[in-house]
């Protein structure tokens, strides 16, 4: 399958998190994007575990009512697997060789790097540009992932009445989103180090940006759903009760001091703890500033607790912030919904490619 270089029209953003699909479709007139249509349909628990699909026909009934829900017509999508099942290396390889010439030396050097036989892996590869030391190399970026995770999105799409165009990974299309803040940013993105937090109901991903390409990422078992069992523990609640009371309120007075301030402190140490784990792996980058995204990132007062508690400034994540809507959008909402839509955003993106 080709995960990068074909040519598209329009395409769907689909992303298949652990607790809900997101959908967007995005237009463009001139150079100002537009928001036609969107979606978040709930999934049940352990429909999705570990970013891995555990029940197709689940996916495929959440996709069918995402669909129904948004009143979107396109029918092609972009999906995306997570970083942590992709296997991505890059190759330098000379800058005068052929299409042809690089698919054939491709496939030679993935026997190499790919820890799986060659039959049991869809991969890919995309030219990322001259080489900064050499210009007589291309450095060229290797892709691969085994089979059934890409398959099983497939699979769930076809059943869905949909059809998957193109496969992303997770990393690269929050990175294609990012091109949609950077010019929020004080000093834009230009030489800067910029880490996007992406906390979602059971991941906490952390991404690191140096000049709008991904340099950094680091996964770790945590999210929002954390905060959905110390709500049904504390309270009695089941566990559709709690999400429900999570997400419109009508929870005891202590709930603010109690539980939502202790779960904003146990973010605040996971984005600590994965920037630790940066700054110790890297060269003299100091990260200028953090994007929140996922989730949890709408928790009011977190982006001031991260500043206050780590010391540099931090962002709620908002890529739509200048697209114009469509009528059926309500702008409300879509803000509401922003910080998770990131990654759904950088496959809609595709479109334009």
């Amino acid at each position: 399958m080709n995960w990068f270089n074909k040519k598209q029209t329009a395409v769907l953003g689909i992303d298949i998190s652990t607790a809900a699909i997101k959908l967007l479709e995005l237009s463009r007139d001139g150079a100002r994007y537009k928001v036609e249509s969107y979606a978040v349909a709930a999934l049940p628990q352990d429909a999705v575990v570990d970013k891995n699909i555990a029940n197709v026909e689940i996916i495929a009934e959440a996709l069918k009512k995402a669909v129904k829900q948004s009143g979107t017509k396109l029918k092609g999508a972009c999906v995306a697997v997570a970083g942590s099942s992709v296997m991505t290396k890059i190759i330098p390889m000379p800058a005068n060789y052929t299409d042809d010439e690089m698919e054939q030396q491709i496939l030679v050097e993935a026997d190499q790097y790919v820890p799986f036989s060659l039959d049991e892996v869809n991969l890919d590869f995309e030219v990322q540009g001259v080489n900064e030391n050499n210009p007589e190399i291309m450095d060229v970026l290797l892709a691969a992932s085994r089979r059934e995770n890409v398959e099983d999105r497939v699979e769930a799409l076809s059943l869905a009445g949909l059809k998957a165009k193109i496969v992303d990974v997770e990393a690269f299309a929050m990175e294609n989103a990012f091109t949609l803040l950077a010019h929020q940013l004080p000093d834009n993105s230009e030489g800067q180090t910029i880490a996007i937090a992406d906390i979602g109901a059971t991941m906490a991903t952390l991404n690191v940006l140096y000049n709008s390409r991904t340099v950094y990422t680091r996964e770790q078992s945590f999210g929002g759903k954390q905060l959905t069992e110390e709500i049904q523990r504390r309270y009695g609640l089941s566990h559709e009760e709690a999400g429900m009371a999570k997400r419109h309120g009508g929870l005891p007075d202590s709930y603010e001091s109690e539980v939502l301030e202790p779960f904003k402190r146990s973010i605040v140490q996971q984005i600590a703890r994965s920037l630790q784990f940066f700054v110790s792996s890297s060269v003299n980058r100091n990260v200028s500033c953090v994007m929140l995204a996922g989730g949890c990132a709408s928790i009011a007062g977190l982006e001031k607790l991260v500043e206050q508690e780590l010391g540099i400034k931090a962002y709620v994540a908002n890529p739509f912030i200048n697209m114009a809507l469509s009528n059926r959008i309500k702008p409300q909402s879509l803000s509401n919904d922003a910080p998770a839509l990131m990654v759904a955003c950088g496959l809609a993106l595709r479109s334009f490619d």
